[in-house]
């Protein structure tokens, strides 16, 4: 099996951080970085990486690069943001396009589960959306807005490694479990 994670925007993107500074670019990474770690001890499977650490990859470049690969499934890993300051907007929420196939939509239903499970944040649900990434991808794909950076105390969580390893966790565990993962050795 194939799987691209994309840990969303870039280093660089602007306007995509904390109040008080944190990237979300590096919560993503963190957590992509993590999710390949899991996956690789999974038979036949082959994980790719949508971003790089050179230069902000497009959204365009992203998909595209999933659809030449003709990966199986495509995970976007980001971290959420209300306003401009700090907010009490908070939670999970799993996004996956209008018209994708229903096991898209049984895997999304899977890692929101698993992260609220392994978190306790608020349950923000399974939703659809006209996200780039989405919508260009020809595969199963998944986005996970995995909590708010403008929330004083999810912000918090997002620095966290062992909030990043919970998420990472989450969305693997979700990923063998639809699609019947078998561990190496």
């Amino acid at each position: 099996m194939k799987i691209m994670l994309d840990a969303g925007h870039g280093y660089n993107t602007t306007g995509k951080r904390s109040p008080n500074g944190m990237r979300e670019y590096e919560f993503n990474k963190a957590v992509a970085n993590h999710a390949r770690g899991l996956l690789e001890c999974y038979r036949n499977v082959t994980v790719y990486f949508a971003h790089s650490d050179e230069r902000d990859v497009t959204l365009r470049e992203r998909t595209k690069s999933a659809n030449h690969l003709d990966v199986d499934l495509y995970i976007s890993i980001h971290a959420n943001a209300f306003g401009g300051g700090w907010s009490d907007a908070g939670g999970i929420e799993t996004y996956i396009y209008l018209s994708k196939p229903p096991r898209a939509y049984a895997l999304a239903q899977k890692i929101q589960r698993n992260a609220i499970a392994a978190t306790g944040l608020r349950n923000r649900g399974v939703k659809t959306a006209d996200f780039h990434v989405l919508r260009e991808t020809i595969m199963d794909a998944v986005l996970v807005e995995a909590g708010f950076m403008t929330n004083p105390d999810e912000s918090k969580l997002l620095r966290s490694e062992s909030y990043r390893k919970k998420i990472a966790g989450a969305i693997v565990a979700a990923i063998v479990e639809q699609y019947g993962l078998v561990r190496e050795g």
